[in-house]
């Protein structure tokens, strides 16, 4: 997205969420949330395969019966 796309999708989510933002901090939001496209950016590039995610590191939460 360019400054300007960001920029407008920043507005447009502050008026649905009924969102106090000036220009000023709508602004900054968008640089932020442009930064943040670029880091995700360069972990999509990344190639993982199915042995870069440990299967044993995954732990479901534990089972918690109901409280009678």
């Amino acid at each position: 997205m360019t400054e300007a796309h960001t920029l407008a999708y920043v507005q447009a989510c502050a008026v649905a969420l009924n969102l106090p933002l000036d220009d000023e901090r709508a602004t900054r939001v968008a640089l932020h949330l442009q930064r943040t496209c670029a880091m995700a950016a360069l972990l999509d590039d990344v190639p993982l395969g199915p042995h870069d995610e440990l299967v044993e590191i995954y732990r479901p939460a534990p089972y918690f019966p109901p409280i009678d």
